[in-house]
């Protein structure tokens, strides 16, 4: 059975460094939560280190920039490593070709730029002159769903144009609203026959980022078990931990808060054990929120 637990103080001193994901744990989409700011603050004071692991398709510049509007203390993690890191290599590579058709909103356009803000040698066209898809998002993510893109979709996989997924999640919740995101374009896409290609959680290179920049961080090499992943996603945050052998706080309160029966901030054993059994996954430890 997967142990409940009221707060991370409980395990955390396990560990010398948190994988720890954003949306559902950190923050809302809205505003960080302040308990699970103490607890990451906490973590780090007794000499852990933090890094934010996110499926933001924003480089890590854009990611710092956003939860600083949200509130999130400098003092409260060490280093960032996101999707849109991850991904933003193999685009400026081109791996996807040199023209390519962006679906996304423009907020993500920092996706096309490096740290400096200095743009990469990829040009934005229309799809009919596209050597490859790049996926941040939905144009219109609060009243759009993947039904939106079948005729897109359609042309990309006729065309036989690759996607580039920058955020593997299919779902997040912002505020008390469910938004699709880039992974729902994507699985549309590879389910009508056409390829997408994934670099945030649960897939390895993001997880290789997060290693590198936890041991920038710590200025030491970072064993494994040293590690432990937090996340409310069930097919990201756990099955990605569990891919990679690292150990994983399953936040039950984030999208999985009806499937893990959530009572008064504490999930019910029974339902997050039953819930994480029929994924064919395991959790370290499990709890409602982050605190």
């Amino acid at each position: 059975m997967t142990p409940i637990i009221s707060s991370l103080s409980e395990i955390g001193h396990r560990y010398d460094v948190l994988f720890c994901d954003l949306w559902g744990c950190f923050h809302n989409g809205v505003t960080v939560f302040p308990d699970a700011v103490a607890a990451l603050q906490s973590f780090r004071q007794s000499g852990g280190t933090v890094v934010l692991v996110t499926n933001s398709p924003r480089p890590r510049a854009s990611v710092a920039s956003q939860i600083a509007d949200m509130g999130a203390p400098d003092d409260s993690y060490d280093a960032i490593a996101s999707s849109g890191d991850a991904a933003q290599s193999a685009m400026a590579a081109g791996h996807y070709g040199r023209k390519v058709f962006h679906i996304g909103p423009e907020r993500d356009l920092p996706f096309f730029t490096d740290e400096t803000g200095t743009p990469y040698d990829i040009e934005r066209v229309p799809l009919e002159e596209a050597e490859g898809i790049v996926c941040t998002g939905l144009f219109d993510d609060r009243t759009e769903t993947p039904d939106d893109y079948r005729l897109i979709i359609a042309t990309g996989v006729n065309r036989g144009l690759k996607m580039l997924c920058a955020n593997p999640d299919v779902i997040v919740d912002v505020g008390d609203q469910r938004i699709y995101c880039a992974g729902a374009i994507a699985e549309a896409y590879a389910a009508a026959g056409g390829t997408a290609h994934y670099y945030g959680k649960p897939h390895a290179p993001i997880y290789q980022l997060a290693r590198l920049r936890a041991e920038q961080a710590r200025g030491e090499e970072i064993r494994d078990q040293n590690i432990l992943c937090i996340g409310d996603g069930i097919q990201t945050d756990v099955k990605g931990a569990v891919g990679e052998g690292l150990d994983v706080l399953f936040i039950a309160g984030g999208l999985a808060a009806e499937e893990t029966g959530m009572s008064d901030g504490t999930p019910d054993a029974s339902r997050t054990e039953a819930y994480l059994a029929e994924a064919r996954l395991t959790a370290t430890a499990a709890m409602g929120f982050l605190r």
